[in-house]
């Protein structure tokens, strides 16, 4: 008999990977089709439950396979709404996976790494250092465990979760071929059938990643730019210095060219006080992103105790709004939800070990008062 630990994780498999699998057994490929219903439409992880699954095939599964979330170990819900689960994932480390409801919308953010990599200067998870990739199970899994916690639905238009964003911990094209077999199951209809529209990668700028994603998927588009010009872009995101302004936005420009809608890619900007946030700064992005179809979202700066930087004043972030909106932008201040549970954008941490060793490098900042 295969021991656990040689089992696969069914979680993980888009249809395609799925079907070879059940073909592996010397099954049809419609048992594909079946699975997939059971795990991501019903929640369902005991094969047993499987009533249309013959009993025999039922038996071989359980012997090869599984279907094996991640552990919740912290699920809270802010004064606003905003509900934050922490997921303990193989090995013992954690992420945070946080739902944002507004409305009629329910935006879940996914982390696609065990930290990040990049440690951009504004960022708490960068500041704690990098594990490790998830696996494809391990990050769809956040959606699976998200979306059971409100089943049974009564219907469609009950289900909690209408977009899904890869905006939590890590940079998602560094995880490419996981973080694309997820998002295919996100917008699979016999899984959770999301649009293409409501499914969102952000990227800081991994350029050549992002050209090979425009080849297999056509999700929406997120870039993490945060400064208008390479020399300011250097200081916050390290990562401009392998991949400068000019080069990513070319890359963002052969992306949209390939979708068969007309979409706009949504530009993130985090308003530091007193680092990128003048008025000079907001001309010189809005001449930056011109003949570029996108929207603006300006982004607060959310304070945590690694970080001197400040949040900006409002009268400034508004002001920064008004020239970007005065020059024919489309640009929104996103609303901090979550910050009263460490939810908000910038401060997911989660819990695990740092083989980078960069967290070391930093020691909390105390303000202290005059």
């Amino acid at each position: 008999m295969t021991s656990p630990a040689e089992k696969t994780n069914l979680l993980g498999l888009p249809k395609a990977k799925l079907e070879a699998f059940f073909e592996s057994l010397g099954e049809k490929k419609f048992r594909a089709t079946q699975v997939l219903k059971w795990i991501h439409q019903q929640g369902v992880d005991d094969f047993d439950q499987m009533t249309n699954v013959s009993k025999a095939l039922r038996e071989k599964l359980k012997e090869v396979a599984e279907i094996r979330g991640p552990e919740v170990v912290y699920d809270e819900t802010s004064k606003d709404g905003t509900r934050k689960w922490v997921m303990r994932m193989d090995s013992g480390n954690s992420v945070e996976t946080v739902l944002i409801p507004d409305g009629e919308r329910g935006t879940l953010c996914v982390s696609s790494q065990i930290g990040c990599s990049l440690d951009c200067t504004f960022c708490s998870t960068g500041k704690r250092g990098f594990n490790r990739n998830l696996s494809a199970a391990e990050v769809i899994g956040q959606v699976w465990v998200a979306r059971r916690s409100f089943m049974p639905f009564e219907s469609a238009a009950d289900r909690p979760i209408t977009n899904v964003v890869m905006m939590g911990m890590g940079e998602p094209l560094l995880n490419f071929d996981n973080v694309v077999d997820a998002m295919d199951l996100m917008m699979e209809d016999l899984a959770y059938g999301l649009s293409k529209r409501r499914v969102t990668l952000s990227t800081s700028g991994v350029v050549p990643a992002l050209d090979r994603l425009g080849e297999l998927t056509d999700v929406s588009l997120a870039i993490s730019l945060h400064a208008p010009n390479d020399e300011l872009r250097n200081q916050l995101v390290p990562l401009n210095r392998k991949y400068p302004i000019a080069e990513l936005l070319a890359a963002t420009r052969r992306y949209l060219s390939r979708l068969p809608d007309k979409r706009k890619v949504t530009i993130e900007y985090t308003v530091i006080e007193g680092v990128n946030d003048r008025l000079e700064h907001a001309h010189e992005l809005a001449r930056l992103l011109k003949g570029l179809p996108c929207k603006i979202n300006l982004i607060p700066f959310n304070p945590f105790p690694e970080s001197d930087f400040k949040r900006p004043k409002a009268m400034a972030t508004r002001r920064f709004q008004g020239i970007l909106n005065e020059a024919g932008y489309v640009t929104t201040v996103r609303t901090t939800r979550g910050d009263d549970i460490d939810a908000a954008c910038g401060q997911l941490v989660g819990q695990f070990e740092d083989r980078t060793r960069r967290s070391q490098r930093y020691i909390p900042v105390h303000h202290v008062a005059p």
